[in-house]
């Protein structure tokens, strides 16, 4: 299996969520690129992923985090 790129030919390296669990239905996996941070999830590393800006991103924690 070929690691995916961010799209300017950076590797990405992936990282699950320490809230995600072998046994639970929610996996998130996130890499951090130099110009963005991506999301897939880990039960389909060759599917969709979505990626944000440092802005956007911690936008989303901040939310994430109080809620």
């Amino acid at each position: 299996m070929t690691n995916p790129t961010s799209g300017n030919g950076y590797a990405l390296e992936w990282f699950k969520s320490s809230y995600s669990t072998a046994d639970g239905p929610e996996c998130v996996e996130v890499a951090f690129a130099p110009q963005s941070i991506h999301i897939r999830d880990s039960k389909r590393v060759q599917g969709a992923q979505l990626a944000f800006g440092a802005q956007q991103w911690a936008a989303f924690v901040s939310y994430a985090a109080d809620h």
